[in-house]
């Protein structure tokens, strides 16, 4: 590893924890901002009982002391406890049910990743043939529905309908919709990133000497074109990736899975201040950590780029 590449790894991580802080105000001058309280809801709370539960979560403190305190816990991910899931703390919520959101994400980012590159290739090769126009009209189709709509049809359709696929189940069977679902708009997405890229690459002068060499197609495709087609693709992996995590939220809750999304959702509901400000911060950390990993992925695919 260079000078100029670790300087540039420092730098990043630097901004990234600013980023993380910049996030953490934000959340809670806004959490702050908001009418009421995470009591209001509670039915005939006396002025007393109302003075003791905010005792109990430190909310009687003057507002930067609360700030300040929340700041130094959530640094280390010590989010404080939940409201209204009484005896558990914000932070082992998060990590427990991040297994189930993790798993499914995961699985759509390898579905989304691999078919959008093997459907944007195709489309690339065979450019304005009828499977380049089909690849393209999905596509956009997949783009352009927001992915709570395909959700619900797949629900309607396989779960209701059909009776083919279980709802709320950790199950193998269980994972399919909401991992389909989230794979979708990525997928479509890497599918016309990739063959755009690769389109421009294909009319570059070394592919044009590799096939004068006689060179199979599959050979120009996967052994020249690809690699330096795929270097947008890269830098797209990480907020593809957070992408999908902030959009199992809604997903999971259709679904019924019993994800981090479900939890996330439920405490928007339930004025779980710590929850949603728990849970804001940890998609935060994920989204800053795959940038930096897509920065880095990004310099190993190609050297030439220069990090002054």
């Amino acid at each position: 590893m260079n000078v100029k590449f670790f300087s540039y790894i420092v730098k990043r991580v630097l901004l990234a924890f600013v980023t993380v802080i910049a996030v953490i105000t934000i959340t809670f001058f806004a959490m702050q901002a908001i009418p009421g309280g995470p009591f209001t809801s509670e039915k005939s709370v006396s002025a007393d009982t109302l003075a003791l539960l905010e005792a109990q979560y430190g909310l009687d403190k003057p507002l930067f002391i609360q700030y300040l305190n929340y700041l130094k816990g959530a640094l280390v991910w010590n989010f404080g406890p939940s409201i209204k899931q009484t005896g558990r703390y914000v932070s082992d919520i998060i990590f427990t049910d991040f297994k189930i959101s993790g798993i499914i994400g995961l699985i759509a980012l390898i579905i989304a990743t691999t078919f959008g590159i093997f459907f944007g290739s195709i489309a690339a090769t065979r450019q304005n043939h009828w499977d380049d126009r089909v690849i393209m009209v999905l596509s956009t189709a997949c783009i352009a529905l927001p992915s709570f709509i395909i959700a619900t049809v797949f629900l309607l359709v396989f779960c209701v309908q059909l009776n083919v696929l279980p709802i709320g189940s950790t199950s193998i069977g269980g994972y399919v919709l909401p991992t389909l679902t989230l794979s979708l708009y990525p997928m479509a997405y890497i599918t016309r990133l990739t063959r755009s890229s690769t389109l421009d690459v294909l009319n570059q002068d070394y592919i044009k000497m590799a096939r004068a060499k006689g060179l199979p197609n599959y050979k120009v495709l996967f052994k020249h074109a690809l690699r330096n087609s795929l270097t947008p693709v890269i830098t797209y992996i990480g907020p593809e990736f957070a992408y999908i995590i902030t959009g199992s939220l809604v997903v999971e809750k259709i679904f019924a899975i019993p994800g981090l999304g479900n939890d996330f959702v439920g405490s928007i509901s339930n004025r779980d201040y710590p929850m949603i400000m728990g849970t804001t911060i940890f998609l935060t950390d994920i989204m800053v950590i795959m940038l930096l990993v897509s920065d880095i992925l990004y310099k190993v695919a190609d050297p030439k780029v220069d990090f002054d």
